[in-house]
């Protein structure tokens, strides 16, 4: 499956749009995270166990649209785009959505 963020790929002519399709993931961040980054907050540095979590959640919301897609017959999906929230109780939740067009190239 090729996935782009831009709405055409450069060589590839779009054969047939098959539709919208979307991933999702939510994933709850954990007393041991949120107490190591507050330390990173008062010392410094990146939150090495925050972009694990954020990086495993976008790869499972990317993946999930893509069998979406595959799922409707395309072998591609354009104008992707990737949006991060945090959500539930005291942001106690971090979402990645990702949205896109399946196509056919």
């Amino acid at each position: 499956m090729l996935l782009s963020t831009t709405p055409t790929i450069e060589g590839q002519v779009i054969k047939e749009y098959k539709g919208i399709v979307t991933g999702e993931t939510i994933i709850g961040a954990n007393f041991v995270k949120d107490f190591l980054a507050g330390v990173r907050d008062i010392v410094g540095g990146r939150s090495g166990s925050y972009e694990n979590v954020l990086r495993e959640a976008k790869d499972t919301s990317l993946k999930e649209m893509s069998d979406r897609a595959a799922a409707l017959g395309a072998n591609a999906v354009v104008g992707i785009d990737i949006d991060y929230e945090t959500i539930g109780s005291h942001n106690s939740m971090m979402m990645v959505a990702t949205s896109g067009t399946a196509v056919v190239i």
